[in-house]
């Protein structure tokens, strides 16, 4: 069928694809007669089937009528990879040139360790301002706040630290991961919830750096304050606002179109100029009212609804990072460092995010104090009370620039992560995050900020399907599957590894992920229209990340244990090192045998 060298050529571009898991780039040159017949060997080849551990699978289904189309599905890749039609684009050299790229495992030589510095700025966000003082806006005291941010990050940093490991061993993001206990297609229920998450918390950074901006372009023009509102008042938005959302909004949109690696310069000036704000402000709260009369703040509630609310604001409070619990893979698959670093986040994010919450708490309570009224939960009402006119402007800029940053860094990648898993022959990167910067507008976020009480109830409900998901992923690596992954048959479709029956869906994630959320949604239901009465169903959804976690995961592991997946459990992992390996060690003929050996002698060792 081929003629001489042109086997040569073409097997490389498969071999690359297949030692890649994904497709990442074919070139045909059409500069001879021959560039055609190319095409049509290069897609008759990619129907072919290679022998894995006694299973045969497809590389690529085909239906070329000629290389003017050619329409395919990767199952190396789909439907988290690659899909879409392989059609002649004009490159420079005049050549047809398709490009398309996937969810792949990482090579050692593309990886870096993501430094703490990183995490530490991500940490300097309003909302992590926001969280603490709001505790002391619906009734608790300033204690019951640390104690409460303290036990929920060391208590989620457990869960980050073990599905984050998983990345650090098999370099493979959160989309890929969750195939091994979700199933081929029943990971999209976890990726569906991850990535309406990460779309909602784009659109309420947004509203905290529309805050910022209204309160920026306040201390330059005082009349933008009192700009006349249009908007009804039943909205949560004013005209001054909504015209802020705007211009926060333009401001961002460029970054969201520019490589994250090309914007490193930001992060480094939002890692210096915040946390320097910041303290700035901690620093004021001291000197200017002692801290408000911070130790003589006690609750206002007590009994048991102290008790249901202290559970509230704890399961608000595991919300905030909820998402990196299960996502933590899409960051730690770069480390090449061994996965014990993972355990740094134990000691490290309850630290970290107590002292900024303390911060919010010493600054709410002396704004308090020194303007009275009620406690200025949101930072941007405290720094409008400020008669400096240049402080305002300045300490306002450094939660506009934490909002950008975060919503670059975390929030809109996260989504465009998932948005290109859910259709990877239609979105990239870029394209995923400016989906994200577009939908933010129909999310409404500025109801959810209009109050202390809506937030939280919008943190809590973040939470209860996170919590699941999260233990699910958490206890398949670490106890059903032994801490084996066969990283190869995670991009394989037809592979029977994680076909689970065939149907892709492994049901009994599925059975446990209902039984861990049904509970909350009484609670959760309440919390939208308080005008429905739900009675004690309110009390689940108060700890229901808690709960969620911890019925989920019992209930998925003796549910496994009794109906067991066998074809699931892999006796030796497949790493993607050995498969980069193997490409390395290709025979000069260009066959398939001595990956195929390699392989094979893994598996039979």
């Amino acid at each position: 069928m081929f003629e001489s060298g042109k086997e040569m050529s073409i097997y490389r571009v498969i071999n690359r694809c297949l030692s890649d898991f994904c497709l990442v780039a074919i070139a045909a040159n059409d500069g001879h007669e021959g560039g055609r017949d190319d095409a049509a060997d290069l897609s008759v080849l990619m129907t072919s089937s290679f022998p894995y551990r006694g299973t045969s699978h497809s590389l690529m289904h085909t239906n070329p009528p000629g290389f003017p189309s050619l329409s395919f599905i990767s199952s190396s890749c789909y439907p988290l990879g690659v899909s879409g039609t392989l059609s002649p684009a004009t490159s420079d050299n005049g050549g047809p040139l398709a490009s398309l790229a996937c969810l792949r495992t990482l090579p050692d030589s593309t990886r870096a360790n993501i430094p703490p510095a990183y995490w530490i700025s991500d940490a300097f966000n309003a909302a992590t301002w926001q969280f603490a003082s709001s505790m002391m806006a619906v009734g608790l005291g300033w204690s019951d706040a640390v104690i409460i941010v303290a036990i929920s990050f060391f208590i989620i940093s457990f869960v980050i630290a073990g599905n984050g490991a998983v990345g650090a061993i098999y370099h493979v993001p959160f989309p890929v991961i969750a195939r091994a206990s979700w199933g081929f297609w029943g990971s999209y229920i976890a990726i569906v919830s991850r990535v309406i998450l990460a779309l909602f918390w784009f659109a309420i950074q947004n509203v905290n750096g529309a805050n910022a901006v209204r309160a920026m372009i306040g201390a330059i023009w005082p009349s933008f304050l009192t700009l006349e509102n249009d908007i009804p008042e039943d909205q949560g938005i004013t005209t001054n606002g909504m015209v802020s959302y705007l211009i926060f909004w333009l401001v961002q949109f460029p970054f969201l179109c520019i490589h994250p690696n090309k914007l490193r310069w930001l992060f480094m000036v939002k890692s210096v100029l915040v946390p320097i704000a910041w303290i700035a402000i901690f620093i004021w709260a001291f000197v200017a009212e002692s801290g408000g009369g911070l130790l003589h703040q006690k609750a206002t509630v007590s009994g048991s609804k102290y008790s249901w609310l202290f559970l509230a604001n704890m399961t608000s409070v595991l919300g905030n990072y909820a998402t990196l619990s299960v996502n933590q893979s899409d960051f730690s698959r770069y480390s090449r460092v061994t996965a014990k670093w993972q355990l740094l986040y134990i000691p490290m994010l309850p630290i970290i995010f107590t002292f900024l919450s303390f911060i919010g708490i010493v600054a709410s309570s002396a704004g308090q104090a020194r303007y009275g009224g009620s406690i200025p939960w949101d930072p941007i009402d405290l720094i409008s009370n400020w008669s400096s006119r240049a402080c305002r402007f300045f300490a306002a800029f450094s939660f506009a620039l934490a909002a950008l940053g975060v919503n670059i860094s975390a929030n809109s990648l996260s989504a465009a992560n998932d948005l290109t898993a859910l259709a990877p022959g239609y979105i990239n990167l870029r394209r995923g995050q400016i989906i994200c910067g577009l939908l933010s507008w129909g999310l409404v976020p500025w109801k959810i900020l209009v109050s202390a009480g809506n937030f939280l109830n919008f943190m809590s409900a973040y939470a209860i399907f996170l919590g699941p998901i999260a233990g699910i992923m958490l206890f398949d690596f670490w106890v059903l599957k032994e801490r084996k992954y066969d990283t190869l048959a995670l991009y394989q479709r037809e592979n029977r590894t994680y076909g689970y029956g065939g149907w892709g869906v492994n049901w009994r994630a599925v059975v446990a992920f209902v039984v861990g959320v049904a509970p909350n949604l009484p609670g959760l239901i309440n919390s939208v229209n308080s005008e429905i009465d739900v009675g004690v169903g309110v009390h689940p959804y108060q700890f229901g990340w808690l709960l969620g976690f911890v019925a989920t995961s019992l209930v998925y592991v003796v549910v496994s244990l009794v109906f067991p997946a066998r074809e699931s459990l892999v006796d030796v992992a497949v790493m993607p090192e050995e498969v980069y390996d193997a490409r390395e060690r290709e025979d000069g003929d260009g066959s398939l045998d001595s990956q195929e050996k390699v392989m094979r002698e893994k598996v039979e060792a």
